[in-house]
């Protein structure tokens, strides 16, 4: 069976594991609200996708 001949030093372990960082996430201004949104989902203040309406967007008096 396959063992390590020597023990991986403290630095190297360390610069392997640099690289295991949450990654931020992407945000475009929606064209139509100027609000942040996610690219390719509906934005979620205005319901515009692609320049139409895919979901009506909820208005404060609405339950």
């Amino acid at each position: 069976m396959a063992v390590p001949k020597q023990k991986q030093s403290h630095a190297r372990t360390a610069k392997r594991r640099a690289q295991h960082k949450a990654a931020r996430p992407t945000v475009n201004e929606c064209p139509q609200c100027h609000s942040p949104r996610i690219p390719h989902r509906v934005c979620g203040t205005c319901g515009y996708y692609d320049g139409r309406v895919v979901v009506a967007p909820k208005s404060s008096t609405d339950f």
